[in-house]
C-alpha cells in the first residue's frame, strides 16, 4: 500500500531536516577558529520481508532474489571531520596553532567534562587579571596545566614543544614559566561537543593521551598563528542544494502516495 511510501518519504524529510541543521551550523561557524565541520550519516531502516530468497518450488528451482520493501531512513549520527584547517598568520604573541593532531586542554566545571577538563583546537589565548593563560572567549577558560605570566613580562615566547618563556626586567636569559601539553585520542570523532568550541571525553573517544607537542605523533606548536575553521563553504553549499533537491523529491513522493490513496478510497465508493 501507498502508506509505506508515505512513511518512507516522511522519514526522509525528517532525516534531511537534520542534515540541513548540520549544514547550517557548519556555515555559521565558517569563521570560528579551530572549528571542525560535521556531516550527517544516514542508514536505512528495517525491511518488510514479503518473499525470501532461495525458496524452492515443487520443481526444485530456487528463487534467485527476495522481495523486501524498506521503511525509510534515519540519521545514524553526526561525524566530525578533524582535518587540518588553514593556518592564519596573526603575529600575535599569544596566538598558537597546533600543526598536526592533538588538542589544547582547558579547565571547565566538573559537570561539563570528565575531571573538569575539556579540549579544543582553538589557540587564540589571552591572560586574565591573575596573569593566567586563558582562552580568549566569553568564558575565559584557563589552560591546563595552569601557566602564569608575570605582570612585568617584556615578551612571551612559545616554542614548538609548548614551553613558555618570558623575558623580565633585570634578567639576561628568558625564564621558563610553564609547558603547554596537548592531548590525543584513539577516536577523536567520538568526543562529545559541549559548545564554546570545546570537546569532552566520552566512552567512544577513549581517555586522553597527554604529552609534549611534537613527540609521539603529536602536532607541534606554531606561535603567532591560529588554525582557521576547516569548513569548505563551496562543498557545504553544494550539499545544501543536494539536500534541498532531495527534500523536494521526498515531498513529491508524499503527494503521489496521497493521490494514490485517494484513488483507492474512491474505488470503494
Amino acid at each position: 500500500m501507498a502508506s509505506i511510501a508515505l512513511q518512507s518519504a516522511a522519514s526522509g524529510l525528517s532525516a534531511l531536516n537534520t542534515q540541513l541543521d548540520v549544514i547550517a551550523n557548519n556555515l555559521a561557524n565558517v569563521n570560528t577558529a579551530g572549528y571542525k565541520s560535521s556531516r550527517a550519516n544516514f542508514q536505512d531502516l528495517i525491511y518488510v520481508e514479503r518473499a525470501q530468497p532461495g525458496v524452492e518450488n515443487a520443481n526444485g528451482d530456487q528463487r534467485p532474489t527476495g522481495l523486501y520493501v524498506g521503511l525509510g531512513v534515519k540519521v545514524s549520527g553526526t561525524q566530525l571531520d578533524f582535518s587540518q584547517g588553514a593556518p592564519l598568520t596573526t603575529n600575535r604573541t599569544l596566538d598558537v596553532m597546533i600543526d598536526g593532531i592533538g588538542f589544547f586542554q582547558v579547565r571547565v566545571q566538573d559537570d561539563l567534562g570528565s575531571g573538569g577538563v575539556a579540549y579544543t583546537r582553538a589557540g587564540n589565548f589571552d591572560v586574565n587579571a591573575d596573569g593566567e593563560l586563558v582562552l580568549a572567549n566569553d568564558q575565559g577558560r584557563r589552560v591546563d596545566p595552569s601557566i602564569q605570566i608575570p605582570p612585568d613580562a617584556l615578551s612571551i615566547d612559545i616554542d614548538s614543544t609548548g614551553r613558555v618563556f618570558v623575558a623580565v626586567p633585570g634578567e639576561a636569559e628568558p625564564q621558563e614559566v610553564g609547558q603547554i601539553e596537548i592531548a590525543t585520542f584513539v577516536n577523536p570523532a567520538g568526543l562529545k561537543q559541549i559548545g564554546e568550541n570545546l570537546y569532552v571525553e566520552s566512552a567512544a573517544s577513549g581517555p586522553p593521551i597527554l604529552g609534549e607537542p611534537g613527540l609521539e605523533n603529536r602536532g607541534r606548536l606554531i606561535q603567532g598563528m591560529i588554525e582557521a575553521s576547516n569548513v569548505d563553504p563551496t562543498r557545504e553549499l553544494i550539499e545544501l542544494i543536494r539536500t534541498q533537491r532531495a527534500f523536494e523529491m521526498n515531498s513529491q513522493t508524499i503527494r503521489t502516495a496521497d493521490e494514490t490513496l485517494r484513488s483507492v478510497a474512491q474505488l470503494r465508493r
